[in-house]
């Protein structure tokens, strides 16, 4: 690679790419390595890190399908019910919330006030054996369960093919 050395000798300053496509390229290098190393991780609204993610805070979904439904469960602690909303449209459930804490502490040589602000979106998009209209959303002791029920006609019983010799 074709590179300018401005350094003189004793010098540590770094060299300079010739050209806008080198330096670029440089940054890809650099990008790259970061992400081999692992991102700095965070501290999230849930008590979680989240690295690589720009900062936002996404809630973990954990996901269950038995023969009738999909339940979906998401833990979001400290969340209050009133932030939460739960939507489906065209296939997709989405999952949006604002977390607020407020932390006070008044003392003889100090006042603190702290306010923490933070929203949060998660979507995933449903199989096309749900029915949109028996979704059903419950909260309790900070977990979401969203259940899905699915169309009676994708419950139908399993029939075994028989496997007959060639």
């Amino acid at each position: 690679m074709a590179r300018t050395d401005i350094t003189k000798p004793g010098d540590t300053s770094v060299s300079r790419p010739r050209d806008v496509f080198t330096a670029m390229r440089d940054e890809m290098d650099r990008v790259f390595e970061q992400f081999e190393r692992g991102f700095p991780r965070w501290p999230s609204l849930f008590g979680r890190s989240q690295a690589g993610n720009g900062g936002m805070v996404v809630p973990e979904l954990d996901v269950r399908e038995n023969t009738n439904t999909i339940t979906i469960e998401a833990e979001l602690p400290g969340v209050d019910e009133r932030n939460v909303t739960v939507t489906v449209a065209n296939g997709v459930l989405t999952i949006k919330g604002e977390k607020k804490q407020e932390k006070e502490e008044k003392n003889e040589n100090y006042y603190l006030a702290e306010r923490t602000y933070g929203s949060f979106e998660r979507s995933l998009r449903l199989p096309d054996t749900i029915d949109e209209n028996k979704v059903e959303a419950k909260f309790d002791k900070g977990v979401l369960k969203v259940t899905a029920a699915k169309k009676p006609e994708a419950v139908k019983a399993e029939r075994k093919i028989e496997i007959k010799k060639a």
